[in-house]
């Protein structure tokens, strides 16, 4: 995957730290936190622009709502490629399409899949101002600090530690794995040597917003999964495959475990990648139940 910029996370009822992202090797950092009737949301976020030879793609949302006597915790990464103006444009309007689907509090689950898919179309519609590029997306929506909707289309992954266990929550959608489907919608797969299996010889994943070009043979279609959060939930990971490419998620979960300020474990993350040789972007956050 290609690369994203940074934006800008805020908290609603919580202090963010910000470091804005000067250069290259500047990171987008901070954390924030909210307290619920039940327990404290508490997160913090590290973006680190890769040495792939572009710009930064990658975005994030890390943010808290009051709605309708609930409050909402919004955390995403958006994994650009082709250019960064998807993933800005995901970062503006997704969760505000989910959230004014008029059935969000009655069936999140459709919610999260109808919007999905309103703001794919809306984006493929844009082209001419958003450009031929796509984005993953790994969302997650914390309601009152108990109940955890978890959302993503292509590589970008949610893994939620469960009394040190790690159980990732979301799909990894890779050509290779949809092969039948991409070939039935008029697409094809190939693996060159020395690379990653890519959709016409170009994408690495097989679902993701925008690329219109590829439109025909790629899903928009995200795999949602809910969580009920109790007291063996400690903490969710949300991150691009810069960090997955060189980690994997028990390896993750055991970074994180010890470090209870969560801006810092999604800084040791970011950093052990780089130790790894990633290339990539590198954008997690980490999200913490107490």
């Amino acid at each position: 995957m290609e690369k994203k910029r940074p934006s800008e996370g805020f908290s609603l009822l919580g202090v963010i730290k910000k470091v804005a992202c000067c250069d290259g090797s500047s990171p987008d950092t901070g954390k924030g936190k909210s307290k619920f009737k039940s327990s404290q949301v508490c997160h913090g976020f590290n973006l680190v622009e890769g040495q792939s030879g572009h710009d930064m793609e990658d975005y994030h949302v890390a943010e808290y709502r009051k709605m309708n006597d609930h409050v909402l915790g919004l955390f995403a990464i958006f994994d650009g490629h082709l250019g960064d103006r998807v993933p800005s444009y995901l970062k503006d309007n997704l969760f505000n399409n989910i959230l004014e689907e008029t059935n969000f509090w009655e069936d999140p689950r459709t919610a999260i899949k109808n919007a999905y898919r309103s703001t794919d179309k809306l984006i493929l519609e844009n082209s001419m101002q958003l450009g031929p590029g796509g984005s993953t997306a790994v969302t997650a929506i914390v309601i009152d600090g108990k109940d955890l909707w978890v959302a993503n289309v292509g590589d970008s992954r949610a893994v939620i530690s469960r009394n040190g266990k790690a159980e990732q929550l979301t799909v990894d959608h890779e050509p290779h794995i949809e092969r039948r489907r991409i070939e039935q919608r008029g697409g094809f797969v190939t693996t060159l040597p020395g690379d990653v299996p890519r959709v016409n010889g170009q994408l690495a994943v097989a679902r993701a917003f925008g690329d219109e070009n590829l439109k025909a043979h790629l899903s928009s279609e995200p795999d949602i999964f809910y969580v009920c959060v109790d007291a063996s939930t400690q903490f969710v990971i949300l991150a691009s495959d810069g960090l997955w490419k060189v980690m994997n998620n028990q390896e993750a979960v055991d970074i994180v475990r010890p470090i209870k300020n969560p801006q810092a474990a999604a800084k040791r993350l970011t950093t052990e990648a780089l130790t790894r040789k990633s290339k990539d972007d590198i954008s997690c956050i980490v999200i913490r139940f107490e």
